[in-house]
């Protein structure tokens, strides 16, 4: 078992406010025109669901399956040639600004882990500063 978490990052916008965006995950269509078209491909979403492909993993699609309103967002793989689990924690810091910070947990052995340390850390950093950059 393997938790990669973020770095912590601030958003000038309430915790109820970024909850309300990323709890329905098809108001990521704002963001769509800012993902790397050579990372991320066939991004389709609604509220609940989100899949993409990602060269060369191939097909992920995420579920949410669990909302802590105001605090965290649980999701899980649906479809992922490996299962894993990922959160979305908030924390309010004051009426106009909180913090977030993005964890995945992915059962991997010893050698695996070694191969998708780098990368996967590089992506959770560049999620949790594109949700950082939205407009909330």
């Amino acid at each position: 078992m393997g938790n990669f978490e973020s770095s912590v990052k601030v958003i000038p916008y309430s915790q109820e406010r970024v909850y309300n965006k990323l709890s329905d995950l098809s108001n990521l269509e704002a963001i769509k025109d800012r993902l790397p078209q050579d990372k991320v491909q066939d991004l389709s979403f609604d509220s609940d669901t989100l899949s993409f492909s990602v060269p060369p993993v191939g097909q992920l699609t995420l579920q949410i399956v669990e909302r802590e309103p105001c605090k965290c967002i649980k999701l899980a793989t649906a479809n992922s040639p490996i299962p894993f689990n990922m959160w979305i924690q908030l924390v309010a810091t004051g009426e106009e600004e909180c913090k977030v910070k993005v964890t995945i947990r992915i059962d991997i052995n010893p050698f695996m882990k070694a191969m998708v340390q780098k990368p996967l850390q590089d992506g959770l950093e560049k999620m949790v500063e594109m949700l950082a950059a939205i407009n909330y």
